[in-house]
Order: structure tokens, then sequence, then C-alpha cells
């Protein structure tokens, strides 16, 4: 069972663009992964213009039979999907309807995330705690 999630970078007008995720949204997992892996505007911009993504930090191809290269996000677009990124005007219609979790990468340069299993329609989801990534 997939615990999906929405990376998000926050633009300068407060508008969020943002991919889908659908594997490992959890903050021990994705969460760590951002924080360690995609720690600057530049690197999250390029995250997200890849499109829709299965597994953010992964290193098996689409039949989980070949290794690739590099590990990183898998990408719906490899195996021919159109999945682009998602605008929202404001960080309300961002988290207003989707995934379990959701990470916006802010304008001053953090990772955020927001529990959506908490979602109701007079609060804002709950933020939630990314653990530290283990240095290696």
């Amino acid at each position: 069972m997939a615990t999906r999630s929405r990376i998000g970078i926050q633009l300068a007008d407060e508008s969020i663009l943002s991919v889908y995720c659908h594997w490992d949204g959890y903050p021990q997992f994705n969460g760590v992964k951002l924080v360690k892996h995609f720690n600057s505007r530049e690197k999250v911009k390029e995250l997200i213009d890849g499109g829709d993504i299965s597994a953010l930090w992964n290193n098996l191809d689409w039949d989980n039979n070949g290794i690739l290269p590099e590990t990183g996000p898998l990408y719906y677009a490899s195996r021919g999907e159109d999945c682009p990124p998602r605008l929202d005007a404001n960080k309300y219609d961002y988290l207003a309807e989707g995934e379990e979790y959701a990470y916006i990468y802010t304008l001053n340069n953090e990772w955020v995330c927001y529990n959506r299993y908490q979602f109701e329609d007079n609060r804002m989801p709950e933020v939630v705690e990314i653990p530290v990534p283990a240095v290696v």
C-alpha cells in the first residue's frame, strides 16, 4: 500500500508548483530524502520539472528488474506518461485536496511537511517534523 505525498515549491507570488509522489510519502522517508538531497531551490525546481513521481528515491526500473545508473526520482514520464506539475494559487488551495502528506519548499528555503490525515475544512493540516537525516 502506498503512502502518497505531494511535493511543492512556493513561488514568489505565494503560489505552489507541485508534483504527486506515489510511494513512501511519510516524513521518515520522503521527508528525509527531500531534506538531504533536494536542499536548494535549484534542486527542488529540477525535481518538480520532471512531473509526477512514482518513487522519490529509487534505483530500479519500472519492472523492478534492472538497476538504473543513478538513484533518484522515478518519473512517470520515463514510461511515456504526461503528468506535468500542478499550480495552486496559494497554500490553502495546495493543501485542500490530495495526498496523505504535503511538502512545501518555502520562500525561506526550508522544507515543511503537513499531515493531511488531519485535514478539516475549518483548519489547516498540522505541521509535522521531518527527522534529521543521518550523516553518512
